[in-house]
């Protein structure tokens, strides 16, 4: 028996690697107010960074209420949210700062899909979604490797 619409899943992973350290990449993550200014997939989000607040979060063509699951500042960084009611369209989105002991890190940022939906928009998270992250980890990598060098002067 395969699988129902019901357990359908589906995760996209990327990951970039930054020339500088986890906090200048932190310090720029939560910075909800500047991601305008820099960040062409996420256009902006609003809300109070702590464990289990409900964030605002507008996307390119989507706006929805996520609930902050994990926050480890420097680290991590997750939210749930959901399309409509719970179960129809899932995602668990994960921001992970890993420090590479070298002066550098690396940014990854996933999401895992689950719900009924996830069937239908299959294709345009495999295309556009995965592109908006890569998109949002280069712009990123360029803003803290900015950032970083405008210290070191």
């Amino acid at each position: 028996m395969g699988p129902t619409y019901y357990d359908m899943k589906k995760q996209i992973s990327t990951s970039i690697r930054i020339e500088t350290s986890p906090k200048v990449i932190w310090d720029i993550l939560i910075d909800f107010n500047a991601y305008p200014e820099w960040n062409p997939f996420i256009r902006s989000i609003s809300g109070k960074l702590t464990l289990g607040a409900k964030l605002k979060v507008a996307l390119m063509g989507m706006n929805f209420k996520p609930q902050i699951m994990e926050l480890i500042p420097n680290k991590s960084f997750i939210w749930l949210g959901h399309l409509g009611m719970k179960g129809l369209f899932d995602g668990e989105h994960k921001f992970h700062v890993i420090d590479n002991g070298d002066g550098s890190s690396t940014f990854e940022q996933s999401e895992r899909f689950s719900g009924i939906l996830v069937r239908l928009f299959s294709s345009s998270l495999d295309k556009n979604t995965k592109n908006g992250f890569i998109e949002m980890n280069e712009k990123l990598k360029l803003r803290a490797e900015h950032r970083s060098l405008s210290n070191d002067k």
